[in-house]
């Protein structure tokens, strides 16, 4: 049986590699097929003008599309166009597939360090989050029966922005604000769960590791392992903002994360660096 990645970059490569792992014949649909890795079938299409064509067999669909800018209008392109698209394909096939579809929590226009969980309202606080809003309301009018999967912040090889802030020993911005993390393998793991393990998936879950922390902590930590001084950070704008994603829900599906908080995480990290 097949599967399909619609948007086969980094995130969408990873899941495909585990499927392909788990004996499944794999799509990785982006611009540029040939930065598809092998034995993932990378096919060259812009998924915000066309509608792909799925194989005959095809059995679950992941939508992982990324924005090439941070406009409202790249958003709309990415998100919503490309979703459309999909669903098209979708519509298409004879048997209905599992869906996921990997949004964001940027869903929720959240910023004095509340708790939410998956029956939070949505409330998107900027123009991007609402395209996104805009992105899960139309997959859950075509197609009911997917998974949207709300992810934190992604970090993990190659998204190591705050471990090379912290090296670099300047001063930390947004000290206060609450980071919901998640590492990229935990990401790509959590759809496959999603897709082949959970017998019933609910309609929505968090990805998250569910320990939030401000910057500072996350920096403060980074530091210790890193052996340097912690950043310097302005205690007057250090108040305490973002909110906190608990992850809970997907836990109970049985999904075990590699890296259940960010001292696991970023001390791989570090350990790979040779630190």
């Amino acid at each position: 049986m097949s599967a399909v990645i619609a948007g086969c970059g980094d995130l969408g490569t990873r899941i495909g590699l585990r499927l392909a792992e788990r004996g499944h014949r794999v799509l990785g649909l982006r611009r540029h097929a040939d930065e598809v890795p092998a034995p993932i079938d990378g096919r060259s299409i812009d998924l915000a003008t066309e509608s792909p064509d799925f194989p005959d067999d095809t059995k679950y669909v992941v939508v992982a599309t990324a924005a090439g800018e941070r406009s409202v209008e790249g958003y709309r392109r990415a998100y919503v166009d490309a979703l459309g698209n999909v669903l098209d394909a979708v519509d298409r096939l004879a048997e209905p597939p599992r869906v996921v579809l990997v949004s964001s929590t940027g869903v929720y226009g959240i910023s004095d360090g509340s708790w939410v969980d998956e029956r939070t309202p949505t409330a998107a606080a900027t123009g991007t989050s609402a395209v996104l809003v805009e992105a899960e309301d139309l997959l859950r009018r075509r197609a009911p029966e997917a998974v949207v999967l709300r992810l934190g912040g992604i970090y993990g090889p190659g998204r190591d922005r705050l471990l090379r802030q912290v090296e670099a020993g300047g001063p930390l911005a947004n000290a206060g604000r609450f980071l919901n993390l998640i590492h990229v393998d935990d990401a790509a793991a959590a759809v496959v769960h999603l897709l082949l393990e959970a017998a019933a998936p609910a309609p929505v879950y968090l990805g998250v590791d569910g320990v939030s922390a401000t910057r500072a902590e996350i920096a403060e930590f980074i530091a210790a392992e890193l052996g340097i001084a912690p950043p310097a950070h302005d205690v007057e704008r250090a108040a305490v903002g973002g909110k906190r994603c608990r992850g809970d829900l997907l836990r109970s599906t049985g999904f075990s994360f590699a890296y259940p908080s960010y001292r696991e995480g970023y001390g791989a990290l570090i350990r790979a660096r040779g630190r």
